[in-house]
């Protein structure tokens, strides 16, 4: 992660500072501004990082030069998200001396993730996607709420009525919470509103088939011959390897799973009698914990797109709609609390034992793949989607992994998500780290044979690492 870098930039010598400062790439946290900015056009930055996930704006360099924040316009780039942003977007400034004999000032304005959706002065809602502040339509700005919690979709009136529900689940589901009809397994958990309208979680959770009113709302499962997906005439998609899952939330996780598991990477292994006996590679307790989190938690107010299940020989990836709800990090998903984008159906999976609704679902995921001597699971996020990768690659002994720095372990995840080889620049890069530690850290990798440099020689601009035999 590139703030990361910046941290460690900003906390050189001033003479090192110019210098590292522009080699950092502007991204997803870190963005560069002239010391002529207006702090008025600071607004859009500020919004737009305020509504991802935070970052960092210097203020008082242009083309890799750092300029002089004049003292008379300082004041007002403090003020800037007070002045324009609604609600003030937080922000903690600190002002920074550079150069002996000839000093200047460069302010670093340092954006806290908002806890609510922020706006300009003019109401327009902006989103930090990569190195974009991008303008966000009426639709994307509500989505964008509802991932913030600040509104549910799911309690949204339909136009169904109560007798559009499949009468056979509904029932069913009455007697399992002890109720004595439908109507009143609705209201006790909130799946009509006041004027008794049913809602989108009620539709989601007992319509026969929900896709009439939500064409999106399934899942697809996708088996692949090779670790690539591939393209045009090279894509690897098995024959009748697409299967869509339609039907009720139950319905499609019960279903689905019934699809995924003769479709997934198997070895052989002695059972306990003695016998050698074909085993899923990732444990099902794992894939069918990322199955539920993804169609469960999933933003069903996204219309354009569907849970994704995809299997390949080495690895299983679970793409879901919508980003973490809430201020939740991705890139530290053992440390996300219970938080619901979806809390009635939510309930309701819970009350049919297909969930636990207790927020340890991630916990168990990691769990049953370290049980297995398995790779941590790995989360990223998107502007869009939230995507779950299980790894069928043993994990690191634990004193190898003990000894290896928090950027070997960044660099090593990248090339386990990438499945090829790369260049120590791009591996710096998507590793959010400067190239000299990238260096320093495939040479610790390569030192531990979890690596391995193809090349002609040292200054081969073609050279490539890879992963060696764990």
């Amino acid at each position: 992660m590139t703030s990361a870098v910046v941290d460690a930039a900003l906390a050189l010598a001033p003479d090192l500072l110019e210098s590292a400062l522009a080699r950092v790439p502007e991204d997803q946290w870190f963005e560069r501004k002239s010391a002529r900015v207006s702090p008025r056009d600071l607004a859009v930055p500020l919004v737009a990082m305020a509504n991802a996930d935070g970052g960092v704006i210097v203020v008082g360099m242009h083309d890799g030069v750092l300029e002089d924040v004049p003292p008379q316009r300082r004041n007002a780039i403090r003020q800037a998200a007070m002045d324009f942003t609604q609600p003030p977007v937080r922000m903690h400034v600190e002002e920074l001396s550079v150069g002996g004999d000839d000093p200047r000032t460069v302010m670093v304005l340092r954006v806290e993730p908002g806890e609510t959706v922020h706006h300009t002065h003019k109401g327009d809602c902006y989103l930090r996607i990569g190195d974009e502040s991008r303008k966000l339509t009426a639709a994307q700005e509500r989505e964008l709420v509802y991932d913030r919690g600040a509104a549910q979709y799911e309690a949204s009136p339909t136009t169904l009525g109560i007798d559009d529900l499949d009468p056979a689940q509904l029932a069913s589901y009455a007697t399992l919470i002890g109720v004595g009809s439908p109507q009143r397994a609705l209201a006790a958990r909130d799946l009509i509103d006041r004027r008794g309208r049913v809602t989108v979680a009620a539709a989601l959770l007992f319509d026969e088939r929900p896709q009439r009113e939500l064409p999106n709302a399934l899942v697809r499962v996708l088996r692949y011959g090779a670790d690539e997906r591939g393209v045009g005439d090279a894509m690897t998609l098995e024959a009748g390897g697409d299967r869509r899952i339609e039907g009720s939330i139950p319905q499609q996780i019960r279903e689905a799973a019934k699809a995924i598991e003769p479709l997934m990477p198997k070895w052989e292994q002695l059972n306990p009698a003695g016998l050698f006996e074909a085993t899923s590679r990732i444990p099902r307790d794992a894939w069918l914990e990322g199955l539920v989190n993804a169609v469960v938690h999933r933003s069903y107010s996204m219309m354009g797109d569907h849970v994704r299940f995809e299997i390949f020989p080495n690895r299983v990836e679970i793409t879901s709609p919508g980003r973490f709800p809430g201020l939740a990090n991705p890139s530290r998903p053992l440390e996300v609390t219970r938080y619901a984008r979806n809390p009635r159906i939510a309930r309701v999976c819970a009350d049919l034992g297909i969930t636990r609704e207790l927020g340890e679902g991630i916990r168990r995921l990691f769990s049953e793949m370290r049980r297995r001597g398995l790779a941590d699971p790995i989360y990223e996020q998107t502007s869009s989607s939230v995507k779950l990768t299980l790894l069928a690659v043993d994990a690191l002994p634990a004193e190898v992994t003990a000894r290896l720095t928090s950027s070997a372990r960044a660099i090593l995840t990248v090339l386990r998500l990438h499945h090829r080889p790369m260049g120590t620049g791009e591996l710096a890069d998507l590793a959010g780290v400067t190239r000299m530690t990238a260096t320093r850290a495939l040479a610790a990798l390569e030192q531990e044979g979890i690596v391995t440099w193809r090349g002609n020689s040292k200054r081969d601009p073609r050279a490539t690492w890879a992963l060696g035999q764990l």
